[in-house]
């Protein structure tokens, strides 16, 4: 395969079927943004299903659509740290270490404000509720998502006993096939299309649990077996993986759920609160 993947396509248009014709249509108008699409959302945009893209992808000789994304990744235009050159906020070589430090926080402060921007007041206050009333809550994720997953844990852990943070993916799974009805899986997953991901929801919500999804797309198949979605802002391309403003979106929805959760529960959260500080006080010097 060329380096160029849309060069590639170019030259293996006329043998494509009409399907294929169809995505690679929608992919040169939109090949910017396209990056930035999960599978499920290319599929509704351009009205083709997913196994189309699979196999459109696999014809192209890729591995599968992640693949695909970090090819069309490489040729669109972009710096040498993976940031596109028509945002106002990508950084470049040339930059003083001054302009880098404020293009990073406008990037940080424009994942906030588009976070707040996809809050959903019903959702928020269904995963409280959710929340409040399980047994036990499980903080998971993997990868970069494990870290959210295990802040989430720290945050809610001085508030409250019920919430956990496994992080081995294999460990994860075990729990989940042993969680019932009064179990909630707090799940972490920018993407919401990972295996890892679905070895662990899957058993949960066969075993009755209920699911709590922080991700950046609605449609997604991790989406499709959650009770609750909490969308967070930032696009991340397939080069700027792990970035810190996705996180920082993920950090604003941990910060306002604890809040709404101590807001509902105040005599709980306050006794709690006052017992762990307490207990790490004497750590300090």
């Amino acid at each position: 395969m060329q380096s160029n993947i849309l060069d590639f396509i170019s030259q293996q248009y006329n043998t494509m079927t009409r399907s294929s014709k169809k995505l690679a249509d929608y992919i040169f108008t939109n090949k910017s943004m396209v990056q930035y699409m999960s599978i499920t959302s290319l599929a509704e945009a351009s009205g083709v299903s997913e196994a189309t893209i699979t196999r459109f992808c696999r014809g192209l000789g890729l591995a599968g659509y992640n693949e695909f994304k970090l090819a069309l990744a490489r040729v669109d235009h972009t710096t040498v740290t993976g940031d596109p050159t028509d945002t106002g906020a990508a950084v470049t070589d040339g930059d003083s270490f001054e302009n880098v430090c404020r293009k990073l926080y406008q990037t940080d402060v424009k994942a906030m404000s588009e976070t707040l921007e996809l809050m959903d007041t019903d959702s928020t206050a269904k995963a409280v509720d959710l929340l409040s009333g399980a047994r036990r809550v499980f903080c998971f994720g993997q990868g970069g998502s494990n870290v959210m997953a295990m802040e989430a844990w720290a945050r809610f852990s001085t508030a409250s006993s019920q919430f956990l943070h496994i992080e081995d993916s294999h460990m994860q799974a075990m729990a989940a096939a042993l969680c019932d009805e009064q179990d909630v899986i707090l799940f972490f997953s920018y993407s919401g299309s990972t295996r890892d991901m679905l070895d662990v929801l899957r058993p949960a919500k066969n075993g009755g649990a209920k699911i709590i999804l922080i991700t950046h797309f609605s449609n997604s198949p991790a989406a499709a077996l959650s009770d609750v979605i909490l969308l967070c802002g930032s696009n991340e391309s397939p080069l700027q993986s792990g970035s810190i403003a996705a996180k920082i979106g993920q950090m604003f929805i941990i910060d306002y759920l604890f809040y709404a959760y101590c807001l509902k529960n105040p005599e709980r959260c306050a006794k709690a609160r006052e017992a762990t500080a307490q207990a790490t006080a004497r750590k300090l010097l």
